[in-house]
């Protein structure tokens, strides 16, 4: 009894192709802020973080600084802060909040 290669060769590529359909990447979607954003305005970006960690993205939020908001960087750690407490039980911080340019990046991954 032998085995025929092609029919062989043919099975195993087809049972990666169906592994490749159904696995799922992880995508980066980016949530951009204001340093004074609204509560209304930040529970609706809220609920959007949450939406992207349940289905396994990462997400990556920004925070633009315009004009003299850059002097006051405090408040855009206080927000990251807060949304990093928000976002504990069902992420983890991958990239701690860093400034670069005019804004400041953090990026949380599904626990």
């Amino acid at each position: 009894m032998f085995l025929d290669v092609g029919k062989f060769r043919y099975e195993a590529q087809k049972k990666a192709n169906a592994q490749r359909k159904t696995q799922k990447t992880q995508d980066i979607k980016e949530i951009k802020m204001r340093p004074n954003i609204d509560d209304h305005d930040y529970d609706v970006k809220m609920r959007n973080v949450n939406r992207f960690l349940e289905d396994g993205d990462k997400v990556k939020v920004t925070l633009r600084f315009r004009g003299r908001e850059l002097s006051h960087q405090q408040l855009g750690m206080n927000l990251l802060r807060r949304v990093q407490d928000d976002t504990a039980e069902i992420a983890k911080i991958e990239a701690y909040p860093r400034m670069e340019g005019r804004q400041m990046l953090m990026v949380l991954s599904p626990k």
